[in-house]
Order: structure tokens, then sequence, then C-alpha cells
């Protein structure tokens, strides 16, 4: 029967570990699991073999690691293989009713900008493993242990343009339910349905019983079959072998827990048997199933939050829009990115929800700005943006590179439009503007606008496209041209709420085109419009008029409890500022904090006219640099404004460090930092690099896969006191314990710091280790402690 006629519709199991289980058969530290699949070919079919007869429905090949950067000359046996032992197992097993997943891990590498791999070379590189893999014969694409979601997109679309299979992605959380890269749980959700994946879930890091609240908001905001693999528990070494808190009792007793929350795929990770999996579906097999529930949702987000349309009205930042704006088209022109930043850092702090994003002039090229603009603002902004643009192959550079699920401006009600945008939404995700107008122009009463929204919505449909995905622009035109206007607008607003009860979007300022003092037109109208049922206001968050309506229709709409945002808002009211105000200028931390490489550079320099640089250094830049790294640790900051600001800093220090040339230049202390042998994932060691350096320690990093020999060579050739170690790989802990004891017993005064995916307080106890970094800053906060 095929996978997709299951999936969703009945119990069905996935497989455990490998990894866990190969290093029980022999596998050595710091040897590749995949290598396996060529120099012990019998073994990788037993273990699927043993998971078949234990029950599972689902197995995957023994490929979690396999890449061209891994295996740049036999990733084709490497992959083929891997396949072909998955379908031996399932002939000797007699199970021609179970499914072989291609496996798909990640890169360990981070994609750019806050990395150095690039978008198009990741998409590149598992789609390599996606073609191999589905020639070979494989039933459907699993991409797994995904902490980054720009990654995971990436992976998603290798898969979509390279095969027809089916594709399902679990990503790992940690115990506050956010990625590696500071994406939540609803973010994440939104973003693979957007793709339209055909199951998504957790995986790895966390044991059952951690992911209890995980998979409770998983199955609150997911219209998807949802997968759930935890780890048997959580590590610890003993006797130099890894071993995992939960046996397969009790791993069953709490997955039968996970069953009843509503799940639709269950399996295990790191440290999980055939034991585990066969006690497991004993326990969940007769248990009543819930089929996939829609959640009617309508979500736009970025790579760190999720902005739902339809519960309270949603402020979209018109700023970023070059019309009737000579210095934001001066900006375009030369390229000044910075500039255009800062209005998007203006309107965050106003309080946008979504910022749109218009970069249209006729004499740049419009995609290439589109993407740069796009990357630029996600490096330093959480908020969700708007594409706008009539050109699509600029709107399709943009919603390619996003990281989330997009709003889209627009799509009209001409054939033409419709069939150029929606594909386009069809294949990458997003929330598409409606505008009430087709080929007969724009109706000038609401009964035609109404009679376009729906069929748009029809015709989305039949792309696949819900109505939850659809943001009918009512169309606002000016009353100084046409005095009846604004109540055909406000009439076709209510019927689409009352009516066809969908989300509505207005361009608010066009009403009051042409019309002196504009401001008290646009702040009436836009109190009247949310009365009407206004979902999305595409308004200018600086004008103080408008945020006055925004809040006052809140507070006496009953829509503001306690009336706390409005007495937030205007509890200490100061003189409201100009709405076309220039942009401040910025202090060397402020402009640290907000990531602005150029601006730290430039306040640096006005800096030093006055202040001493080391001055400088320790009353501006290290406290700047300190309350990022404690919102990083509170859950305000995420991974990617970090190390914007981590770059901001560096720029500004470039500056320092050249007002002191020719005077000695203070140093911390020295830092080694390794990703141990047999670990090609870097991720988090480069992500402390840049944190470390930034607070002054000197850092030799010796790379990945690095044998404990060479690490502890390095440390008595250097004198260095802290070594910090990364794992992301179970398999791999045991080379990270290796070189401990080499650092213990040939320089015994190190103080060995060590992270990572599958790392825990304990599990650091273990393998002796002086301190465990949960996060990047830990390793800081160590240093601190150790070199001062």
């Amino acid at each position: 029967m095929e996978f997709l006629k299951r999936l969703g519709n009945e119990w069905l199991f996935c497989d455990g570990g490998i990894g866990t289980l190969l290093q029980e058969q022999g596998l050595q530290a710091g040897e590749l699991p995949e290598t396996w699949n060529l120099t012990h070919p019998a073994q990788i079919v037993a273990l699927h073999r043993a998971y078949l007869e234990s029950g599972s429905d689902i197995i995957a090949t023994n490929t979690f690691g396999a890449n061209a950067l891994k295996y740049p000359d036999n990733l084709y046996e490497i992959v083929g293989q891997a396949v072909m032992h998955g379908k031996k197992a399932r002939e000797l097993a007699n199970r021609p009713d179970a499914y072989i997943a291609l496996d798909i891990g990640p890169t360990g590498r981070l994609l750019q900008p806050m990395g150095d791999l690039e978008f198009e070379r990741a998409v590149e590189i598992f789609g390599e493993v996606v073609r191999i893999g589905a020639a070979a014969g494989a039933d459907l694409v699993l991409i797994e242990t995904m902490s980054d979601s720009y990654e995971a997109k990436a992976a998603v679309l290798a898969a979509k343009e390279n095969c027809d299979l089916p594709i399902c992605v679990t990503v790992i959380f940690d115990e506050k339910g956010k990625l590696l890269t500071g994406g939540t749980i609803s973010s994440t959700v939104a973003l693979l349905e957007g793709l339209r994946v055909d199951a998504l879930g957790v995986n790895c890091g966390l044991g059952p019983r951690q992911m209890l609240p995980i998979v409770r908001e998983l199955t609150e905001v997911c219209s998807l079959p949802i997968i759930v693999n935890p780890n048997a528990g959580l590590p610890r070494s003993e006797n130099g072998k890894t071993v995992f808190d939960v046996d397969a009792d009790m791993f069953a007793e709490l997955m039968g827990e996970i069953a009843d929350m509503g799940v639709h795929v269950l399996g295990g990770c790191c440290g999980t048997t055939p034991t585990h999996i066969s006690k497991m579906i004993e326990t969940c097999k007769e248990k009543p199933f819930s089929a996939v529930k829609p959640k009617h949702r309508t979500v736009v987000s970025s790579f760190s939050q999720a902005v739902e349309i339809g519960k309270a009205p949603i402020i979209i930042g018109e700023r970023i829009n070059p019309t009737g704006k000579s210095k934001f088209k001066q900006a375009l022109r030369e390229g000044n990115i910075e500039y255009i930043l800062s209005e998007g850092l203006m309107q965050e702090d106003k309080g946008a929800h979504i910022l749109d994003v218009n970069v249209g002039l006729p004499e740049i090229d419009e995609a290439a700005m589109m993407e740069r603009v796009i990357t630029q603002l996600q490096s330093i902004l959480p908020l969700p943006l708007q594409i706008d643009t009539s050109d699509t192959g600029a709107m399709e550079r943009g919603m390619r590179i996003y990281n989330g699920k997009p709003m889209i401006n627009s799509v009209s009600g001409k054939k033409e439009s419709m069939e150029a945008v929606f594909p386009l939404v069809q294949k990458y995700g997003g929330v598409v503007v409606g505008l009430a107008l087709d080929e007969n122009g724009i109706p000038g009463t609401a009964e035609g606008r109404v009679r376009i929204a729906k069929k748009i919505y029809d015709t989305a449909a039949s792309y696949g496209i819900s109505r939850n995905d659809i943001v009918i622009d009512a169309l606002a035109m000016t009353i100084s041209s046409d005095h009846a206007s604004a109540q055909v607008t406000l009439e076709t607003l209510r019927r689409i709420r009352n009516e066809l009860h969908g989300h509505t979007i207005l361009g608010v300022s066009n009403i009051s085109f042409g019309l002196p003092q504009r401001e008290i037109i646009n702040a009436n109208f836009y109190t009247l419009a949310l009365q009407c049922g206004l979902s999305c206001g595409i308004i200018n968050p600086n004008a103080e008029t408008m945020m006055r309506s925004y809040h006052t229709f809140l507070a006496l709409s009953g829509q503001d409890a306690q009336c706390a945002g409005y007495i937030a808002a205007y509890g200490g009211q100061q003189a409201a500022a100009s709405a076309g105000a220039d942009q401040p200028a910025l202090s060397l931390s402020e402009s640290v904090e907000r990531g602005l490489r150029e601006r730290a550079a430039e306040a640096a320099y006005n800096a030093l006219k006055t202040i001493a640089p080391l001055e400088l250094v320790n009353s501006e830049l290290i406290p700047a640099l300190d309350r990022v790294g404690k919102g990083f640790e509170a859950g305000t900051v995420f991974l990617p404004q970090l190390l914007m600001s981590a770059e901001a800093a560096k720029a500004a220090f470039d500056v320092v460090k050249d007002a002191m040339k020719g005077q000695p230049q203070e140093k911390r202390g020295k830092v080694i930092l390794a990703t141990v042998k047999g670990d090609i994932h870097d991720i988090g060691k480069n992500i402390v690099k840049v944190l470390l350096e930034n607070y002054g320690y000197e850092v030799i990093d010796l790379g990945k896969d690095v044998a404990p020999e060479v690490i502890v060579d390095a440390a008595l050739v250097h004198d260095v006191r802290l070594i910090g170690l990364s794992a992301l790989m179970t398999t791999t802990v045991v080379s990270m314990e290796a070189t401990i004891r080499l650092l213990h017993e040939r320089k015994p005064d190190a103080i060995i710091v060590v992270g990572g995916a599958v790392l825990t307080q304990e599990y650091a106890d273990t393998i002796g280790a002086d301190y465990y970094a949960r996060d990047a800053m830990a390793t800081v906060h160590c240093a601190q402690q150790v070199l001062g």
C-alpha cells in the first residue's frame, strides 16, 4: 500500500538508533558509520532486519552523514548500497509492507549569512544524495535532526526538485522548544507546512519525558501527521561506553503517553534498540488513533517568530518601500543596506509585527536587491517579512532564500497573475495577498470585490493552497477622487469577514492620497477599518496618530486585557515624534546591539576622538556584547542577531586596533577549540570562536575531526589551559572522552569545557570534563572564570 495512503490514517512505527548499535558491534571512535555500508554490509542488513522483525514500518538508511562534504569520492556507492541493504533486509524479514526512508542529516555547517555555506550549495549537496537514493529505490525521504530551519528548507527544496518521493522532516528542539538558530515550534511548523512536506516532527536531543511539552505544543499548531522519535532518555558514560537512562519498558510507557496526545508516527533515536521499538509498538498499536486535524491557522513566520493572522489586528510596517521616499531611493541606488536595515529596526521598535519589503526601482536589479535586503534584514531582525513586488522573478528569488513562511504581496484575480504567483506559493509556501481586482479593473462595489475574492479562493484551492493562506486586499482608494470609496472598502471588509470568514489587508494611507494633513484621514479610517474586521493594516508605525488608533481600538474592543498594551504605550507619554523624521544617530553600543557593522565602525571612529581605546572597549563594546549575550540566554535575542552583533563588534574592534598601533595590546588568554575525532559538525564550535574572539581571547581553532593527540600536542606547544571540545553525534562522544583522558595524563593543568547537542551536565561529568556549556555564551562565562 502506498505510504501516503497510510500516513496520517493509521499508526506507523519507525526504527530506532543506528550509530549507538554499530558502536556495540565494533564501530571505533572516529570511524564514520556510513563506511560500514561498504565494509560491513551484513551487519547493516542484520540491523535493519532486527527493526523490521520488531515491527517497524519505516527503516532509515545508514546515510545520516552521507554527503559530498564528507564523502567526495564514494558518495554514490555509500548511498546506493545503503538503500540496497534496506531492500535486502525487507526481503529477508518478509516485510513487503515496510518502507525504506532515505535518511538525510545536517551538513554540519552553518548557512550564510551566519556561516560560510551558501544556501544554493546546500541545496546542491542535499540534491545529490536525493538523486542517488531515489534512483536506488528509496520509498521516502526522511530529513532528520535539523537544528537550523534554513538548512531544513534547503534539504526540503532539494528533495522536491530531485525526486517525487514523500518528504518527512524531524528537527531537534532543546527543552525550551527552540532550535539552535532560534526557531520556535510554531515558526518551524509554519515553514514546513508552507513547504508542503508530508509529515513533520521531532527527534533526538531529548528523551520521551523531556519531549512531552514539545509534543503537546506540536499537536496544538500542526495540521500535518506528526512524527516523534526520541532518544532513550539522556546519555551518560559508563566505563568508556555511552549509555542512556531509559530502558525499553520505561520507553514504551512514556511513548504510550505521547501516543495518547494525538501523534501519528512513533519511533526512536539514539540509544533505542529493537527491544525498545518492539515494546513501544506492543504498547501503542492498539491505542485509539487520532486522524490529522486541520488547525485552520493563518501564520506568517521568520526564522524565530510566528505571527498568526486573525486574532488581534496585525501591523505591517510600510517604510521599506521607495514610493515617495527620496532618501530610500538613494539608498537603493547606492547599495546602502544599513539605511534600509535601520528603517526595519525603527519599525520593530515602534510595534510592527511584520515588515513590508519593496525594493523596486527601474534602474536596479530588483531580484538581486530583494535577495540582499531579505538576507540582511533576517540576520538582525526576528520579524517576519512581506515580499512586496510585481516582478515574479524577484518574488521567487525572495521566497526561495527567505528563512520562514513569508507574506507575499501580491496576486490579483487576473488569470495571468494567478498562473504566475500560485505555483510559487505552492512550491515555497507563504501567505499571499489577494487583490480584489481582475481583468475588468477594480470593481466600484463591495459585491464586485467579494466576487473576485471568491475567485481567488477557488483558484488557489486548485493549486492545493488553502484559503487559510490567502488574505484579501479590499483596496483602499483615495476619497479625494471618489467620496464614496471608503464606504465601499469598509463594506468589503465586513462581507469578507462575515460571509467568507476570511482575513483582510489594506494599504491604509492610500485612502488620503491628494489631501492635506493626510495623517488625520488615515488614523480615523484605520479605526473604522479595524471595527469592520481589518486583519492586517499596512501602515507607518512611526506615525504616532496611527499607533494611537491601533492601541485605542484594542483597548475599546476588549482585546487589550487590563489595558496593559495601552498603558505600556502611553503611561509615560512623551511628545510624539514626526512620522517622517530622519533616522536617529546610534551610539557605539546601540550599533553593536543592533548588529550594524558600518555604523559600529563609524561610531567607534567618532568616539575615539574623545575616549581612549581601552576605555572605549571596556565602557562600550564589552557591555554591549554582555547585554546581547544575556538576551541570548534569556531567549529574547536569537543566534543570527547574536552573530551579527559579534560581527558589528569586530568591525568596531578593528577601528580600535588601528588606533592602538604601536601600543601593547591586551589579550585575555588563549583558548583551544576543536570538534573531536570522527565528527565533522563544527557549527557550535565556530559560533563559540566568534564570541570568544570578540571578548578579547586568542582562539586556536584546530578545526573538525581532530584526533586526541593533535589537541593535546597543541595544548602543550602553545601552553593553553582552557580547551573547548565539541561533538554533535553520540558515536563521537567516545572520542571526546579519549581526548579528555589524554589531556589529564599529559597536561594535568588543562581545564576542559565541552558542548554539543548530545551532551548534558551529567554526561560531561561522567567523561571527566570540568565545565559543560549548554550554549556559546556559557563558554564565554567559563573563559571569564578560568582566564579572567
